[in-house]
């Protein structure tokens, strides 16, 4: 049995910041003390570093299959694993959309032989169906994925009585996407009267916007409250929605929970400026105002995960006009990084971080023996050096896309070391290629 033995890391885990060693015996964490010794183990000297649980992304489109022009499990996995990201939960609307119980284990298949990172899946919701849905396997799977607004292919579900189907017999988590469709059509339309097809970049927030965000989660909140549903709402991006949530109350105790991701903590609509198409995301980055409601939500309470949104597209279809833009970019790769930017800054602790990026997704979605450094838990693992100065460029984006709206961003830390369920798959840009990541188990 393989052992490693990390020593000298400053371990952030469960609210404390706090030197030992950890040794690593097959996949799992063995012994996490000090002073340990262990002959015959490799070590891995992580003086001046933190150790953190690895990263759980809960939010990513991989493209995969039939959009692998953009990115693959593959490429998109490897740049996970060089971000810190240890384990990733994948969106359904791919080609074809994943709306069978056949095509999503198809994506386990792809994902058994190509990712490096651990992996799980979300079965894809639409109108109809409902029975396909209730197959899906608690301990398998991460959760239902219901699109209230735009989508890839037959995936928009805006039938009332096929959303109430599905939030009061839902028997895993839902996590939505919410925006209200009528409302965007309505501000689209008027915004080609005036523009015609030259609509600025700069009107994205104002087509999809606060109001069609608001309908929307305000909805899927009604319906989880009506049914006891698990909700989880991704991607938040306007202060009106944090009010939506509750602070002070333990993760325990809620059955609705929100996530924001790192564009919508990063940037504003004043980016649009100079960034254009390389921060259009759905839904859009909004105000200045709506990032500080963001934040605040986050650090107290009402907010509980971070993720990323992944959603790789071409530099060639990012280029395109404001109608022909496609909406997503590249994130994984950059996000534990760019949470350090905010420690740095004093603006949320590294105890914070570990909790939104590791712990609460694990807890939120039951995920088995991961997101902790705990003995007898998978030894998925990331060191990071905070005083280790690099800047992004298109020589070391990983993602397959080779862009990022972070480019020539320059961030003090680096991640140095990724272990993937007790292997090190990654150490200061070199991977081990032959890696593989587990499939996510869940304890429901």
């Amino acid at each position: 049995m393989t052992s490693i033995l990390i020593t000298n890391g400053n371990l952030v885990n469960e609210g404390r910041i706090y030197l030992a060693d950890v040794l690593i015996k097959g996949d799992r964490i063995y012994k996490i003390g000090q002073n340990l010794n262990h002959p015959g183990a490799m070590v891995v000297d992580a003086r001046g570093q933190y150790l953190l649980p690895g990263v759980i992304d809960d939010q990513v489109h991989f493209r995969e299959p039939g959009l692998t022009h953009k990115g693959s499990i593959a490429t998109e996995s490897r740049a996970a694993v060089a971000g810190g990201i240890t384990s990733f939960m994948e969106m359904p609307n791919t080609k074809p959309p994943t709306l069978t119980q056949a095509l999503l284990e198809d994506k386990y298949d792809i994902a058994a032989k190509d990712s490096m990172a651990n992996y799980s899946f979300y079965m894809g919701a639409s109108n109809d169906n409902l029975q396909d849905v209730l197959q899906t396997d608690p301990g398998t799977v991460c959760g239902i994925k219901v699109f209230m607004g735009s989508s890839t292919g037959n995936m928009l579900v805006d039938d009332d009585e096929a959303l109430e189907a599905l939030f009061s017999k839902a028997h895993i988590p839902i996590a939505t996407h919410c925006e209200d469709e009528e409302t965007i059509k309505h501000n689209l339309e008027k915004h080609l009267e005036k523009y015609g097809e030259n609509i600025p970049f700069r009107c994205h927030p104002e087509i999809r916007s606060t109001q069609a965000c608001y309908l929307s989660s305000s909805k899927a909140v009604n319906l989880a409250r009506k049914y006891r549903t698990r909700l989880h709402i991704l991607h938040i991006s306007t202060g009106k929605e944090t009010q939506l949530f509750e602070s002070g109350k333990s993760l325990n105790d809620k059955h609705i929970t929100s996530e924001a991701c790192i564009h919508h903590l990063w940037f504003s609509d004043q980016d649009y400026q100079s960034k254009g198409s390389a921060i259009k995301w759905n839904p859009a980055i909004k105000t200045a105002d709506d990032r500080s409601a963001i934040w605040q939500a986050l650090l107290d309470g009402r907010i509980d995960v971070i993720a990323t949104d992944h959603a790789p597209h071409t530099i060639e279809e990012k280029e395109g006009t404001y109608l022909n833009a496609p909406s997503g970019g590249p994130l994984i790769q950059h996000s534990l990084v760019a949470m350090m930017e905010f420690y740095h800054q004093g603006k949320i602790s590294m105890e914070m971080i570990v909790k939104k990026m590791c712990h609460n997704p694990a807890q939120i979605f039951q995920v088995m023996q991961r997101g902790y450094l705990r003995e007898g838990y998978f030894a998925d693992l990331v060191l990071v050096d905070p005083n280790n100065p690099w800047t992004v460029s298109t020589k070391n984006i990983l993602a397959k896309c080779k862009w990022s709206p972070f480019n020539q961003v320059s961030f003090k830390s680096q991640v140095t070391h990724t272990f993937v369920s007790g292997t090190l798959v990654y150490q200061n840009g070199v991977f081990d290629e032959s890696v593989r990541g587990q499939r996510l188990t869940f304890d429901r």
